[in-house]
């Protein structure tokens, strides 16, 4: 197949989107498909890029963030459309990309990707703990019905689990397909416990090896509630030995760096770069503390799984759906008090009994991107064949 994915937030200093789309590219040459990229840049030109091609349009850079550029002329968009005569194009936003990739006349079997859900993003972290989501959801049925009306255009809406599925059909949007994402097993693994790192990470903690070690990986980003996460930790460590290291930075750093300076036990690793140093500490920790419950995939809960590392996730979104009593404990998203009983409990179990319960999960719930697009390019034959 040829498959053409409209990239709106593809971008040479981009982020998660620009690592899953290079995954796609390569993972489209190991199994024999043509996977061709259009996206917004500097500059119109075209790129051959691991194993397949990118196609930038030239456009202005975006105000809040100058890495990304705006997608915005959706007449370039189609040439290239009608030029590259895809078996499947994808809308990869429900922006301008969705909306040019919907409006295209051609015959290519249409896929819109929801990959963020914005709802779950911002309204639900800033309002969910005090009307629900339920009732937020329904603030903004405005924008549900917004996707409805774009989703009506496309042949399935591509969606990274089976519970958020679920949910999209519950608003209306057509044809929900759940293709998992996946993380790298290999590196991910138990076997990297290193007990003179744990001790390491203690100490930066101020604490000896006697005391329990949570690890957070985050954006700090509101959406992550650092905030909850930092004060149930106070709590809890008030009278239980304990650190907590914090991987991560973004545009809350500061805020973020006055409030851990108020807490007893905290440690700001920063951003790492070196998967194997983030793989070991997890492996090393006692257990993940996390605080997202707007992420459609926990990619780091996931992680932490396989490093056989118990959780402790809300109890809504993709933390939730990769979570199970065996080995976590969840809470009401926002709910310092719920956090902090949550932290209790894990540290009182059994850990052999919880990382027996992560290996399990290792096996059965967590695949790899691999996998990932495997199902996805799976889908596509058989939606092509459909509308053959």
């Amino acid at each position: 197949m040829k498959i053409v994915d409209v990239a709106e937030f593809y971008a040479e200093l981009g982020g998660g989107v620009r690592t899953y789309v290079d995954q796609k590219l390569e993972a489209g040459a190991r199994e024999g498909h043509q996977i061709v990229v259009i996206a917004p840049g500097p500059e119109d030109r075209e790129e051959e890029r691991l194993g397949g091609r990118v196609c930038w349009v030239k456009g202005p850079p975006l105000p809040l963030d100058p890495r990304y550029y705006v997608l915005w002329r959706e007449d370039a968009v189609h040439r290239i459309l009608d030029r590259e005569a895809p078996d499947v194009v994808e809308g990869s936003s429900p922006w301008s990309g969705g909306w040019f990739t919907a409006r295209w006349p051609g015959r290519a079997v249409k896929t819109f990707i929801f990959h963020q859900d914005p709802v779950a993003v911002y309204p639900q972290t800033f309002l969910g703990h005090r009307l629900g989501t339920d009732r937020v959801d329904r603030m903004f049925g405005w924008y549900w019905a917004y996707l409805r009306t774009l989703g009506a255009r496309f042949d399935a809406t591509v969606v990274s689990g089976h519970w958020l599925a679920e949910k999209l059909r519950r608003f209306g949007l057509r044809r929900p397909e759940p293709v998992p994402f996946g993380i790298d097993k290999a590196q991910f693994s138990p076997s990297r416990r290193d007990p003179a790192v744990r001790k390491r990470l203690l100490a930066r903690c101020g604490l000896g090896e006697e005391a329990s070690l949570l690890v957070n990986i985050s954006r700090f980003h509101p959406e992550k509630r650092l905030g909850t996460l930092l004060e149930a930790f106070r709590r809890v460590s008030a009278t239980l030995p304990m650190g907590l290291v914090i991987y991560g930075d973004g545009p809350m750093r500061k805020w973020v760096e006055r409030r851990a300076a108020q807490v007893p036990g905290v440690h700001l690793a920063g951003f790492v770069t070196d998967r194997d140093e983030v793989a070991t500490s997890l492996a090393s920790a006692d257990a993940m503390l996390h605080g997202s419950a707007a992420e459609t995939y926990g990619l780091v809960v996931a992680e932490a799984i396989c490093s056989g590392l118990p959780i402790i996730v809300p109890n809504q979104g993709g933390a939730a759906d990769l979570a199970d009593p065996s080995y976590a404990e969840t809470y009401a998203p926002g709910n310092v008090a719920d956090c902090s009983v949550a932290i209790q409990a894990l540290l009182d179990r059994d850990r052999e009994t919880l990382v027996t319960g992560c290996a399990r999960a290792a096996q059965e719930k967590v695949g790899t991107m691999g996998d990932h697009f495997r199902e996805l390019f799976a889908l596509y034959e058989r939606l092509v064949e459909e509308a053959s």
